[in-house]
């Protein structure tokens, strides 16, 4: 335990901040809505509103927490500064940093750090650069020199040290508790503000039931940084949650558990939300990840049905069997996708699919006709694309590292959507091309009719699944950027730009940001109108629940 606070601090800012990243102009990212919930916000505030409730700076000090997430609001940094200078001392904590939102953290860290306030920085990054790269790498160490704190692992059961150290002036260089990960039961639960939770598309917030994965996919971070037991909460900790959520108005919850399925405690979790359901009437909608065999789990989907589930995620990755050998995805099967979405259709559930683009294996050629596979034969309704990308604290980086292998030095780009490194059979060029042809191939007016057939024969509500079409396609198609980047109404700001990019004239920034938000809502109102038009007809087609194609084993 650290040593008691100064004497002189009657309270303490400490500004929780999840950075996001630069678009390819240098800006950043930011929405009036923005559309996935931060969980690592989530956790940390409710572990902060922990502290604050036992007044761990001492009886005399006010903790007071605020929350940012950058992907919907405006970091007003001169406002901070002012707030953290006078009460004579705070903490800014750069929380859940990804690889590709570093750069951006560190534009942000570097200002705070000349006003003279105390930062750390914390997330998928610094752990995972920490876990599986000799040494400190030179970002790191960039950090490390201008006075911020780095802080590895989770967060549960080390705050308060965290907070007395800053309270203190003593921030440590680096917090590494990589190795001993905290249990979660028990533990304070993730939750935010209304507030805040309405900055974000469809009022949404996010908690993890479970961390760590048993797997060993080699592009995969998690396994690296959150381990391979599974660690969990349990059904009363689930409870709270969603009790302390049910509270202040917000039902629609994600967990963000990487493979709920292979959460142990998954079928208590899921009983005691349907007991919920049942004997309170308590209305909760559920998105959850799961692998590709979850449905072989005796039970696992009907309850999950019950307990709240309309929408789930399934990381398909390929149906290439040699690539998913390469990658050490052996859990997926191309024979059984087709039964396991069956089982989720048949409940009425949407199903999410993520789709890797750039194994070893592919071409051209044969994701074309992967892509044309998947829309005959297996009945996905969103399926979304990455590219292949060897993430800081991944067995694929860590491979190309120590091979020596280029890599692209820029941070910024390590977000599944942009190509860093080479390719076996295509260049750099062919790869990014391909990856955007995927998207246009899928998302083709034919085939979205064709998935909304689908969800009318198998009771999904046309009208939501067309809010998730114009969510996934418009992104790709009309904003440039990944749907788990996008949002509704790009906010820009001129000065908001990478420091090594020129500030615009105010006459060329406003006229390209004007047009851009006529023509892009322009563009998205007619994609709008042609997916209600067709959902509208479906819905007036009584012999539309009877559609069957080849996706249904028809």
């Amino acid at each position: 335990m650290s040593t008691a606070v100064l004497p002189h601090l009657v309270r303490f800012p400490v500004i929780l901040i999840k950075p996001s990243h630069y678009d390819d102009d240098g800006y950043v990212i930011r929405w009036k809505r923005s559309v996935v919930p931060s969980n690592t916000l989530a956790t940390l505030y409710g572990l902060m509103s922990d502290c604050i409730e036992r007044r761990v700076l001492g009886e005399n000090v006010e903790i007071e927490c605020h929350a940012m997430d950058e992907t919907n609001t405006y970091i007003d940094m001169p406002n901070i500064i002012r707030q953290i200078h006078s009460a004579g001392g705070g903490l800014v904590g750069l929380i859940g940093v990804q690889s590709n939102q570093f750069p951006r953290a560190m534009d942000l860290a570097r200002e705070f750090r000349a006003a003279g306030i105390s930062v750390s920085i914390g997330g998928f990054h610094v752990s995972g650069c920490l876990s599986m790269l000799p040494g400190v790498q030179p970002d790191l160490q960039e950090a490390l020199d201008l006075g911020i704190s780095l802080f590895a692992g989770e967060a549960e059961d080390r705050l308060e040290d965290l907070l007395c150290d800053a309270a203190n002036g003593a921030l440590k260089p680096i917090y590494n508790y990589l190795k001993d990960l905290p249990g979660l039961q028990g533990q304070p639960i993730p939750f935010l503000p209304r507030e805040i939770v309405t900055r974000g598309l469809g009022v949404q917030t996010s908690f993890d039931a479970g961390r760590g994965c048993p797997f060993h996919c080699s592009f995969c971070t998690i396994i690296n940084v959150q381990g391979r037991k599974s660690r969990r909460r349990s059904a009363d900790d689930v409870e709270q949650i969603v009790r302390a959520n049910l509270a202040q108005g917000i039902r629609n919850l994600f967990i963000t558990d990487d493979n709920f399925a292979r959460n142990r405690d998954w079928e208590s979790i899921l009983d005691r939300l349907i007991e919920m359901r049942v004997k309170e009437k308590l209305k909760v909608r559920l998105t959850i990840q799961v692998d590709t065999v979850c449905h072989k789990i005796p039970g696992f989907i009907r309850k999950a049905k019950q307990a709240g589930v309309n929408k789930v995620f399934i990381g398909l990755e390929s149906i290439n069997p040699d690539a998913l050998q390469s990658a050490g995805k052996r859990q997926n099967q191309f024979s059984e996708y087709r039964s396991m979405m069956q089982d989720w259709h048949d409940q009425g559930v949407i199903i999410f699919a993520g789709y890797i683009i750039g194994f070893p294996e592919d071409t051209p050629a044969t994701i074309a006709r992967d892509v044309e596979i998947i829309q005959r034969e297996l009945p996905v309704d969103i399926l979304e694309f990455f590219v292949l990308t060897p993430l800081p604290g991944s067995q694929d980086h860590k491979e190309l590292f120590h091979a020596g292998i280029p890599m692209d030095p820029d941070m910024n780009n390590y977000d599944t959507y942009h190509v860093t490194t080479g390719h076996a059979s295509m260049s750099p060029d062919e790869w990014r091309e391909a990856f955007q042809t995927a998207w246009k191939c899928y998302y083709t007016p034919e085939h979205t009719k064709t998935l909304l057939r689908r969800a009318r024969a198998c009771g999904i509500k046309t009208r939501k699944l067309s809010n998730m079409l114009l969510w996934f396609h418009g992104a790709s198609s009309i904003e440039g950027l990944h749907p788990l980047d996008s949002g509704y109404f790009r906010i820009k700001s001129r000065h908001g730009r990478r420091p090594n990019l020129p500030v615009e004239s105010a006459p060329v920034f406003y006229a390209r940001y004007g047009w851009e938000i006529l023509s892009k809502h322009l563009r998205f109102l007619n994609l709008l109108a042609r997916l209600r038009w067709f959902s509208w007809t479906l819905e007036r087609d009584s012999d539309a629940v009877n559609y069957r194609d080849a996706s249904s084993g028809a």
